[in-house]
């Protein structure tokens, strides 16, 4: 507006200098005129200080019309603008050439109630039309000279838009799409989610929203690089985009995640079938690095109308379900039932509840024996149980996932370091010494310097020594194990920490992470020994681990031993120790304390063989 008032004052100052010329011209012009050259140079150089002035602007197109729309001036900002060269345009009506035809009739009335009746034409944004029949974004400012003359003059003062126009195009694309795989976002997906809702409620058409979740993203992420990292996410957009139907709405929903809403999917039937064709999309691999690489992906369902009404009903319900597949033991896809949904009501209620448990002395540690060949308690496993204060007791397989999922697990750790330190301080102040005790770490305390550093420091101040306690750690963590868990592994074994594999056995190379981390001891997985006195196999399998562990000089112990038929297995190939309810359910440390004192022989069943 500032720039079109003033470019107004300049050419009004210019149409006044033009009649002032104009009259000196007729009076140069004039047979009996006599005026110097002076005067004539005069208005010359008048007339091409206005016209400099005008054509001077940088990026502001001036045009100048007649009363009949035909053109006068056009400046070169006009020649960039538009295409046109002056003497392209001269006489020729402005609407014929730059107007939109949609506009035409609006434009000439607009023009004509000016002249006749004062009715201002207001400066405003526009389209306008390009010789090459692009649109031109400018922003109009107009002004007329000469109104009550016969010879009106408007003057049209375009500003060039287009810098701000795809200026203003990319923050629209920034705001809506992801930059890395082009596909819309977060926002924008919600927001057609919400319009395509309303669409189907109009015409009462089902829809379905799937969550799909990459598995190991991480671990591609750590492996190979970000680099690689983002190279998968472009790969797994494009499949998507490419096995997707023009009707399906497709966003990436977050870090590794993507979500879908697809029409026309209203039972379990379809549902079904809509993750099978997402699934056959990832049975080739992605090439990463020169490499071929398997990916895994976890999906949740959710039906309009069933499961939600909006955008956001349905994208939690999809995210509910595709959280309940990623859990242990479930598949990777999922349906979204309410019973999800008051499951996961009830795990939030009892994450509460745990973390209040810390703090209000609800958690236990139970010790359970491991028993020699010669039939003593030679070592102890510290195990963590929950007794709420209203009674009863929330099993260490409900609480400890979910204290893995939302992240207490190094509260949970650090508690209990304080409590089998203090424990085990206890019983050597009793004169009951030589009793290892092993506690469970799980890869999330592993990787935590701190609490390496607190568990040694807890161990100096009870004066403990690396012989008191040991740590059990199951093979998953291996899995999953980098460098810092590596190193603080090597540490703890240099200082002389005892280190079990538990559940050894169970994974998909075992016997490499025997050669890759220090361990000294091997835990055999209960399942080996459960049906190894009627299974050949289990028990090929279980002399086999036997024969490993003893040649790399580690001790083998045997859990989950609760029959004779069992202990006579195990003792048969010469396990070191064993554990079990056959022997020994997990006690308090009260309950410990008299066996400890006196020492009693455990033989099986040639002997006594009390049971808590």
């Amino acid at each position: 507006m500032i720039l079109g008032l003033a470019l107004a004052g300049v050419l009004l100052a210019w149409h006044r200098t033009r009649l002032r010329n104009r009259q000196l011209y007729q009076q140069l012009h004039h047979p009996t005129n006599r005026l110097s050259n002076h005067e004539r140079l005069r208005y010359d150089r008048s007339e091409q200080r206005f016209r400099a002035l005008l054509e001077s602007l940088p990026r502001v197109a001036v045009q100048g019309y007649d009363r009949k729309r035909r053109v006068i001036y056009w400046n070169a900002a006009s020649t960039q603008l538009y295409g046109y060269m002056p003497d392209e345009v001269m006489g020729c009506r402005f609407e014929e050439l730059i107007i939109p035809e949609g506009m035409r009739e609006s434009v000439i009335r607009a023009h004509q109630s000016w002249i006749n009746e004062g009715v201002e034409i207001p400066a405003s944004e526009m389209e306008l039309v390009h010789k090459s029949g692009r649109s031109v974004a400018v922003f109009s400012h107009h002004v007329m000279l000469g109104q009550h003359t016969n010879n009106p003059l408007m003057f049209c003062v375009d500003v060039d838009l287009s810098v701000q126009k795809q200026a203003h195009r990319d923050l629209e694309f920034i705001r809506r799409y992801d930059p890395l795989t082009l596909l819309p976002n977060r926002a924008a997906f919600i927001a057609e989610l919400n319009r395509l809702i309303e669409d189907e409620n109009r015409h009462r058409a089902p829809l379905a929203v799937l969550f799909i979740d990459i598995e190991n993203f991480s671990e591609i992420n750590d492996s190979l690089g970000y680099d690689q990292g983002n190279h998968l996410l472009t790969q797994v957009a494009e499949r998507l985009s490419q096995n997707s139907y023009t009707s399906d709405l497709l966003a990436r929903f977050g870090n590794d995640e993507f979500i879908m809403a697809c029409t026309h999917l209203d039972s379990r039937r379809h549902a079904l079938q809509l993750i099978d064709r997402v699934n056959s999309m990832f049975e080739l691999p992605f090439l990463l690095d020169g490499k071929p690489h398997h990916v895994t992906v976890s999906q949740g369902i959710s039906l309009f109308p069933d499961n939600g009404e909006d955008a956001e009903s349905l994208i939690y319900a999809a995210n509910v379900a595709r959280n309940r597949a990623r859990l242990p033991g479930e598949s990777r896809f999922q349906i979204f039932s309410h019973e999800f949904h008051r499951d996961l009501i009830y795990q939030h209620e009892l994450l509460k509840r745990l973390e209040n448990a810390i703090d209000h002395q609800e958690l236990a540690l139970h010790y359970q024996p491991q028993i020699s060949r010669s039939g003593r308690i030679e070592s102890m496993e510290a195990l963590l149980r929950w007794f709420p204060t209203g009674g009863g007791m929330v099993s260490p397989s409900e609480f400890i996932p979910l204290a893995e999922r939302f992240g207490l697990m190094g509260r949970l750790g650090s508690w209990s370091i304080e409590a089998l330190c203090c424990q085990q301080a206890r019983w050597k102040a009793q004169g009951l010494h030589g009793y290892r005790v092993d506690i469970n770490l799980s890869g999330e305390h592993l990787r935590s310097t701190a609490m390496l550093e607190q568990l040694e420091k807890t161990m100096q101040r009870h004066q403990l020594s690396m012989r008191d306690i040991g740590i059990e750690i199951t093979e998953n963590v291996l899995v999953q194990a980098d460098e810092a868990v590596k190193h603080h592994l090597q540490t703890l074994y240099h200082r002389g920490m005892k280190i079990a594999i538990d559940d050894f056995g169970t994974g998909y190379s075992s016997l490499a992470y025997l050669k890759q981390f220090p361990v000294t001891s091997l835990k055999i997985d209960r399942t080996f020994v459960k049906d190894s006195p009627q299974s050949l196999q289990d028990r090929a399998i279980l002399a086999g681990i036997v024969f490993i562990g003893h040649r790399l000089g580690l001790e083998v112990i045997a859990e989950g031993v609760e029959t004779s038929e069992q202990l006579e297995m195990v003792q048969e190939l010469n396990v070191d120790l064993v554990q079990g309810f056959y022997f020994f359910r997990s006690m308090r440390a009260e309950r410990i304390t008299p066996l400890l004192e006196t020492q009693p022989l455990f033989r099986g069943q040639h002997g006594a063989s009390p049971r808590e």
